[in-house]
């Protein structure tokens, strides 16, 4: 049977979000939050892996204890366990100390053959946290994943989608695989599922009870990488559609607009 991963990372609604105009930073404050809908691709690729080749699911997320919010809607679409890494000392990691936190929580957990993650994130979207994850497993690793074909003796073979095609690629396991949204749109729950996650029991790890867990590699600490303040770019001046209905007067507005602008 296989053991399976699954990682997912509540965030804000990015369409709410709002920053701050003294100190450049985002307001979180009252902004309602989401599951990361690329996270819940992955999960849907990680259910149907479960469904064609038998498996366990186990979900885990870094964040504050309302994270537990997202494991229980992961919980009732197809996830089997779920682990959630909150405390104070965890806060402002970068992507190299998440990805050195999760893998020292989930090693609790088990070993797993298949670990599946979002290719980034809409908050962040930097890309970096699945390939930092396989490295830290010792995992191969498939990115862009349109369909899983096979998984036997110890590989899985699976097909790329690239921008001039795809290709079909093997890798050993462990491997972990981020995936395109085509072939794995998140599913809905049944009520039995819902009303079944709702009281499931979470894992929860704390900085205490993590074996191994070394302090300084967790949270600012570990991280390596600062970001003192986020500001919107400049935007440039909107454009004008001249359309009059006459072409005479749409260019001689267009070359007074140009002269107005010393371009001409």
């Amino acid at each position: 049977m296989l053991n399976i991963l699954v990682c997912v990372k509540q965030i804000p609604d990015v369409d709410l979000v709002k920053m701050d105009p003294e100190t450049g930073n985002l307001v979180r404050t009252g902004v309602p939050t989401l599951t990361n809908p690329l996270d819940l691709n992955a999960l849907e690729a990680a259910v149907q892996v479960k469904e064609r080749f038998g498996g366990k699911i186990t979900l885990i997320t870094m964040g504050p204890p309302m994270a537990e919010e997202t494991l229980r809607e992961c919980l009732a679409v197809g996830g089997d366990e779920a682990v959630l890494i909150t405390g104070r000392p965890f806060g402002g990691a970068d992507t190299l100390s998440t990805s050195y936190t999760i893998v020292k929580a989930s090693e609790s957990f088990g070993c797993f053959d298949l670990i599946f993650a979002g290719k980034e994130t809409l908050d962040g979207a930097t890309g970096q946290m699945a390939s930092q994850l396989a490295e830290r497993f010792d995992a191969s690793q498939i990115s862009c994943c349109f369909s899983i074909e096979d998984i036997s003796d110890g590989k899985v073979r699976a097909t790329r989608s690239l921008e001039t095609g795809k290709e079909v690629v093997e890798a050993t396991l462990p491997c972990l695989i981020t995936v395109e949204k085509d072939n794995f749109y998140g599913r809905l729950p049944n009520l039995r599922a819902y009303l079944d996650a709702k009281t499931a029991d979470i894992a929860v790890c704390t900085e205490t009870n993590i074996p191994g867990l070394d302090l300084e590699k967790i949270g600012v600490p570990g991280s390596g990488t600062i970001v003192p303040k986020i500001y919107p770019p400049e935007l440039p001046e909107p454009g004008q559609i001249i359309r009059t209905g006459s072409v005479k007067t749409d260019v001689t507005r267009l070359v007074e607009l140009l002269a107005e602008k010393d371009a001409i």
